[in-house]
């Protein structure tokens, strides 16, 4: 080590954790959570609930540690190296493989970001009459506008507030009348069936709880979180802060995924109590599932799950933009960041804006919601796997990691991750 490294790592100011209250140490890892319950997702969900009624709860309490896991080795490869996941591919892998991820990624984004537009719009044209192409466009402007214009740290802010709008569905499902000692017993006991649309809808909710989305996010979230405070410092140079930085991660992760899951659980257990229940089997969309409660669950309860969908909608369309514009950016060597100024990063900016005048232009050209989420799903099948691997694979490679590679447990339980979802990519494919 040189004098002046030498210097430098006696003098550094070390940065210990502070004792904060639970909402302020909830971060990266609970906004991905939430905005995995997007419109998309919540249409998914409610199908689930519908077709099946509570036969599909256990998949929420077995996707969760899998979900969890993946999650938490995508923030610790960003928190350690200060970069993304795009980032650390371009550092240490071919410009192909780059390119063909990122670019797969940009379009599965863009088509479930305009999707969820559309289903936003529709749930307000529900409450309120109007247009919907006018509520596509507001709901674009605003969602572009705060993730431009406001400064990281309020932004950021606004983020984890919106995500308490899905404690909507909580609600639903306290509204109406659950048989919750069934709920209970079909979310701890398996109940399998191998026909082909249960295994289907299995997959369906497998590839929309763990999506390649989620992990850019966390990933580059962790990443910024790093260079915007001058405390912090990325653990390959700082090791001394690992411990603290690894026990809020973990923390702010698995807190996030199972509020995320929990919420995917009560979406399930309220539309199998008044849509499965009154023999309604075949949702398409969110707010189709909002209408069909109205007369069901009566104007209260569809209105809790309509205000649901709007509410983390214009949470998710933000991360969706997001974690595209950190891909491309890192994987073109961009200055990227929602901490810098607009001028400071006009091409990550700009992704952000394009990714979601595109979305918009997908509500005006008469293209069917259900066949471009089904697209979306297929792209993010094609996507997901290899992507798992590569993370799985950079996360124990020492050159990349340094001292920090994967517990034995948290590897197993990626491993687990990418193989489950190898097995329903397979599935989804076999029945396409």
């Amino acid at each position: 080590m040189s004098i002046i490294a030498s210097i430098y790592s006696r003098h550094r100011t070390i940065r210990t954790p502070s004792h904060k209250g639970l909402f302020a140490r909830l971060g990266p890892g609970l906004i991905t959570g939430a905005s995995d319950d997007d419109p998309s997702g919540i249409a998914t969900y409610s199908q689930a609930g519908a077709q099946f009624g509570y036969a599909m709860c256990w998949v929420m309490l077995f996707c969760y540690p899998l979900m969890a896991a993946i999650q938490e080795v995508s923030a610790r490869i960003g928190r350690v190296t200060g970069q993304g996941i795009a980032g650390n591919i371009r550092a240490h892998y071919s410009p192909w493989l780059l390119r063909s991820i990122v670019g797969l990624l940009l379009a599965a984004n863009v088509i479930n970001l305009g999707a969820d537009l559309g289903a936003m719009a529709a749930a307000l044209r529900l409450l309120v009459g109007g247009s919907t192409g006018l509520y596509v466009i507001g709901f674009a402007i605003a969602c572009v506008w705060l993730e431009v214009f406001s400064s990281f740290k309020h932004y950021v802010s606004i983020l984890k507030w919106t995500s308490f709008v899905l404690l909507t569905y909580v609600a639903v499902a306290f509204v109406v009348d659950v048989p919750w000692q069934q709920v209970l017993y079909n979310t701890f006991i398996p109940n399998f069936s191998l026909s082909k649309d249960y295994v289907v809808t299995v997959v369906a909710v497998l590839g929309t709880t763990i999506t390649p989305y989620c992990f850019f996010w966390q990933s580059s979230q962790e990443a910024e979180d790093e260079s915007v405070d001058p405390a912090a410092h990325t653990l390959l140079t700082a090791p001394e802060e690992a411990p603290a930085e690894f026990n809020r991660m973990r923390f702010d992760t698995y807190i996030g995924m199972g509020y995320s899951n929990m919420i995917s659980l009560f979406i399930i257990v309220s539309t199998a109590a008044t849509l499965n229940a009154h023999g309604i089997t075949d949702i398409q969309t969110s707010a189709q599932a909002a209408e069909a409660l109205r007369p069901i669950a009566g104007v209260f309860t569809f209105a809790l799950f309509a205000v649901g969908i709007i509410g983390i909608g214009l949470l998710a369309v933000p991360v969706l933009a997001g974690s595209g514009a950190y891909a491309l950016g890192e994987a073109l060597g961009w200055t990227t960041g929602l901490d810098r100024k607009p001028l400071d990063a006009k091409a990550f900016y700009g992704t952000i804006a394009v990714s979601t005048l595109i979305g918009i232009l997908m509500n005006f050209i008469g293209l069917d919601p259900i066949k471009a989420l089904f697209w979306s799903a297929v792209i993010n099948g094609v996507v997901a796997v290899p992507l798992m691997v590569i993370i799985m694979l950079m996360a124990m490679r020492q050159d990349v990691m340094g001292r920090f590679v994967l517990p034995r447990m948290l590897w197993a339980m990626g491993w687990l991750c990418t193989g489950t979802m190898a097995v329903a990519v397979a599935i989804m494919f076999a029945t396409w």
